[in-house]
C-alpha cells in the first residue's frame, strides 16, 4: 500500500511542509529547475526516497538510484559513467540518489566528490543517522542538509483517508487512533500495519452487502502481534499521569509498570522520552542534576536505537528518576518568576547596564559594578534585581540531595546562616 500511495508531485506530498509548501526553499529550487547536491536526514518512513524521486522528476533531471546496503565501488563508478554519457550526449543532468548513504565507507564516499564538484551529478543522499557523524566532511560541505521530521498525526490521518479510498475499507475512529499511535510518525510502518489488518478482516463478519469492509481496532492489534491493547483515550491520559506521579513519588516499580503499559499500548517512545526529560527538571531538579543528563541521553538513545530495544533505555531512565532525591524548587521558582515578569518587567539597575559603547559611561551605565571574579571567592554582595523586585525571593531552596551544599553556600553568602551553614547568627 505504501508503494501504491507514493505521491508523484510535491502537491501530493503529505507532511514536510517546512520544505515543500509553496514558497519554501526546497520547492523553490525544484520550481527553478536548479538543484544542488543535498542530504535528506530523517527517521524511517518520513518520505526521503519519495521526495528524492519527485525532486528529480519535477526539476527535469534524469534519475539513477543506488542503495548503500547493496552497492559497491563498481556500482558507483558505473553510475557516474552513465551520468557523464547522459550529460555529454543529451545535455541532461542526473540526480544520483543513494539510500542509506551513511553505510558507504570512506572510499565509496570519496568517489562522489569529483562528480559533485564538477556538477556531473547532483547527489541526493538519504540517511536515518546524523550525517555530521556518518558522512564525510568533504561531501557534507558540497551538499545542503534538509531535515525531515516524523509525520504529524494529522498528516498520518490524511494518508489513512487515501488508503481507505484506495482499498475500499472503512476505518472507524478507534482504528485510526490505534494506527496513528502505533507508528511513531512512520508512514510506511502505519500503512504496512493497515495492509496486514485488511488481510485479517474476516469477510463474513466484517463486510456487509452494501458497505465497505470494516477494519477495527482489534484487527490493528492483531496486525501488530497484540502490541496494541484495548485502551480508551481517557485511559491513555490516566496512564501517562500515573507514570509521572509514580516517578515523582519515588516508586520505581510503579514507574516501570506504567511505562511498559504505555509502550504496549502503542505510545510513542519519543513522547515518553520527552516526559522523562521534563520530569528530570520538574521533580528532581537540583537534588540530582545528573538526572537531567541521564534523561536527555535516554531521549537521544531512543532516536538512535528505536523500538523495541529503546524500551531498555527508557526503563533505565525511569528507574533512575524514580530513585533520585526529589526537589521542585526549580519548578516553583520558575512559576514565581513568570508571574512577576508578566506583571511588569522592571528597569535594569544602572550598574548592570551595557557599558561597552561610547557614551555609555556618561549615562551612568556600569557605574558601581563589581566584577565577581576579582573577589576572593568569586562572589560580591551586589544587587541584580530591579528596584521593583529587589526584596523578592523566587528561589526557595530545600536541603534535599545535591541541593544541600549549593543551598548552604547560597545562605552563607547572604548572611542567612553562620560560617559553617548552621542557623543564622544572632
Amino acid at each position: 500500500m505504501a508503494e501504491l500511495l507514493r505521491p508523484t508531485s510535491l502537491d501530493e506530498v503529505v507532511g514536510q511542509d517546512h520544505l515543500v509548501a509553496p514558497g519554501k526553499a526546497l520547492r523553490r529550487m525544484v520550481e527553478a529547475r536548479r538543484l544542488t547536491s543535498m542530504i535528506f536526514w530523517g527517521p524511517a518512513g518520513t518520505g526521503k526516497t519519495t521526495l528524492a524521486r519527485i525532486v528529480a522528476a519535477s526539476a527535469g533531471y534524469a534519475a539513477d538510484n543506488l542503495s548503500a546496503v547493496s552497492s559497491g565501488v563498481k556500482d558507483v563508478r558505473e553510475s557516474l559513467e552513465r551520468a557523464r554519457r547522459r550529460l555529454g550526449e543529451r545535455g541532461q543532468s542526473t540526480v544520483l540518489f543513494i539510500d542509506e548513504v551513511h553505510r558507504f565507507n570512506k572510499s565509496q564516499q570519496d568517489l562522489l566528490l569529483p562528480a559533485t564538484e564538477t556538477g556531473e551529478i547532483v547527489l541526493i543522499g538519504a540517511t536515518t543517522e546524523n550525517p555530521y557523524f556518518e558522512v564525510n566532511a568533504a561531501l557534507m560541505s558540497r551538499s545542503t542538509l534538509w531535515r525531515l521530521h516524523p509525520l504529524r498525526p494529522e498528516d498520518l490521518r490524511t494518508l489513512l483517508d487515501r488508503a481507505e479510498a484506495l482499498r475500499g475499507v472503512s476505518l472507524p475512529e478507534e482504528a485510526r487512533d490505534a494506527l496513528v499511535a502505533s507508528c511513531d510518525g512512520d508512514a510506511r510502518s502505519m500503512l504496512t500495519t493497515l495492509d496486514t489488518a485488511i488481510v485479517l478482516v474476516e469477510t463474513p463478519r466484517a463486510t456487509s452487502d452494501d458497505g465497505p469492509r470494516l477494519v477495527t481496532r482489534e484487527h490493528v492489534a492483531l496486525a501488530r502481534d497484540g502490541r496494541l491493547v484495548h485502551q480508551s483515550r481517557d485511559t491513555h491520559y490516566d496512564q501517562v499521569s500515573a507514570l509521572i506521579k509514580s516517578v515523582r513519588g519515588s516508586d520505581p516499580d510503579a514507574a516501570l509498570y506504567w511505562l511498559i503499559a504505555l509502550l504496549e499500548a502503542g505510545e510513542s517512545a519519543r513522547f515518553l522520552a520527552r516526559r522523562l526529560v521534563i520530569l528530570a527538571s520538574e521533580d528532581v531538579g537540583l537534588a540530582d542534576s545528573q538526572a537531567l543528563v541521564i534523561a536527555e541521553s535516554a531521549a537521544r538513545a531512543v532516536e538512535f536505537v528505536g523500538l523495541p530495544e529503546a524500551r531498555l533505555t527508557l526503563a533505565h531512565a525511569a528507574t533512575y528518576l524514580a530513585l533520585a532525591p526529589k526537589s521542585n524548587t526549580v519548578t516553583r521558582a520558575l512559576g514565581a518568576v513568570s508571574a512577576a515578569v508578566r506583571a511588569g518587567v522592571g528597569e535594569v539597575p544602572e550598574h548592570l547596564r551595557d557599558a561597552h559603547y561610547a557614551g555609555a559611561r556618561d549615562l551612568g551605565h556600569g557605574t558601581g559594578y563589581t566584577y565577581p571574579h576579582d573577589a576572593p571567592n568569586a562572589w560580591v554582595d551586589q544587587r541584580y534585581l530591579p528596584d521593583e523586585a529587589r526584596d523578592a525571593r523566587f528561589f526557595e531552596p530545600t536541603d534535599h540531595g545535591d541541593e544541600q551544599p549549593l543551598v548552604q553556600q547560597w545562605r552563607r553568602r547572604r548572611g542567612l546562616t553562620g560560617p559553617e551553614g548552621s542557623a543564622p547568627v544572632e
